[in-house]
């Protein structure tokens, strides 16, 4: 297969790319790497960052109680969280079916074990469910809640990349 066709004039990084077109590139002989498990959890963050953020400001500021606010902004982390893979999926030709389809693979654990985290976290932290958006404990425990997901949900991201799941489906679109 002729992969300069295939690539844009950016920079392409061939360690990052698992199972391309039936190529390992060395990754899964290998494991996936550190930095392409970081990379594939940042980009899971953001989605779900801009989610909960919003589900949370939202349900805080409609003066909801703790459990509509959480499932809220869980729900919202999801939504985004998937969308990110979606446009990005579909921008590479994709038919939407196919693109939820690669979009929920590549996103659902990585989702899960994030939301999971970082809502305990918020869950755990004294007064922080109570706290308001004005409060500086419902900013630290928020983001402090992402900051440990990431570090949790990497690993997850890299085992599973590394075997050809999560992130590894959305490669073969880049």
């Amino acid at each position: 297969m002729d992969h300069a066709a295939h690539h844009t004039a950016t920079a392409h990084d061939h360690a990052a790319h698992e199972g391309h077109h039936g190529h390992t590139h060395g990754v899964h002989a290998a494991g996936a790497s550190w930095p392409t498990a970081a990379k594939a959890t940042l980009h899971c963050l953001t989605g779900c960052a801009i989610g909960e953020i919003l589900g949370m400001v939202i349900g805080t500021a409609l003066m909801w109680g703790n459990v509509q606010t959480m499932v809220l902004a869980i729900a919202l982390a999801f939504v985004f969280g998937y969308s990110f893979t979606l446009f990005a999926v579909r921008r590479a030709g994709l038919d939407f079916k196919a693109a939820i389809k690669v979009a929920l693979a590549a996103d659902t654990v990585s989702i899960a074990v994030m939301e999971l985290v970082d809502n305990g976290i918020i869950a755990l932290v004294p007064g922080a469910m109570d706290a308001h958006l004005s409060d500086g404990l419902f900013w630290s425990s928020l983001l402090g809640g992402f900051a440990v997901a990431f570090v949790i949900t990497t690993p997850v991201n890299k085992w599973m990349i590394g075997r050809g799941k999560g992130h590894a489906v959305v490669h073969a679109y880049h």
